[in-house]
């Protein structure tokens, strides 16, 4: 016979924080567009460039990568591979996805502190994962992060967040 679970008192929730750790703001190229069907249309956007910074991290945001975009139905699905180089010469690699669409009004502008970090109607969120061999920086790789992105054509910035 298995003995009954130990009855324990209700503690409190626990609700996951945030913290930030760093921004990078990601010079983009024109758009190239590779193709379409079945509703959906993809594209490539290249990074050109950038800067990193932030109480954590600061740097630089490599030329090479790119963002390859997925439309259906007004919904972007992201998916950018790029590279970081820290002030200290170390190359982070960054795999970073997610999502973009404008479709929704009951989703509220967010701010940080006096910063808007998304518009009213817009969903522009990124789930990032790093790549790092460098000791100063392997923090990257052991945490998991969201990104708050804003931008337009010529630009991205992605204000990235740890999961605490």
């Amino acid at each position: 016979m298995i003995a009954p679970e130990p009855q324990t008192a209700p503690r409190p929730g626990f609700t996951p924080a945030l913290a930030f750790a760093f921004e990078v703001r990601a010079l983009l190229g024109p758009s190239l567009h590779i193709g379409h069907g079945g509703g959906e249309t993809t594209e490539y956007v290249p990074i050109t460039g950038g800067t990193v910074n932030g109480p954590r991290l600061r740097g630089t945001v490599l030329a090479g990568g790119g963002d390859w975009c997925d439309r259906r139905h007004g919904v972007y699905q992201l998916d950018a591979r790029y590279l970081l180089q820290a002030d200290d010469g170390a190359v982070i690699d960054i795999t970073n996805r997610g999502y973009h669409h404008e479709d929704d009004p009951s989703t509220p502008a967010q701010y940080d502190g006096t910063l808007q970090v998304s518009e009213a109607g817009v969903y522009y969120r990124t789930a990032p994962v790093f790549r790092t061999d460098a000791p100063a920086h392997l923090w990257l790789a052991r945490t998991v992060f969201i990104g708050l992105a804003r931008g337009d054509d010529s630009e991205v910035a992605i204000r990235f967040y740890s999961v605490t």
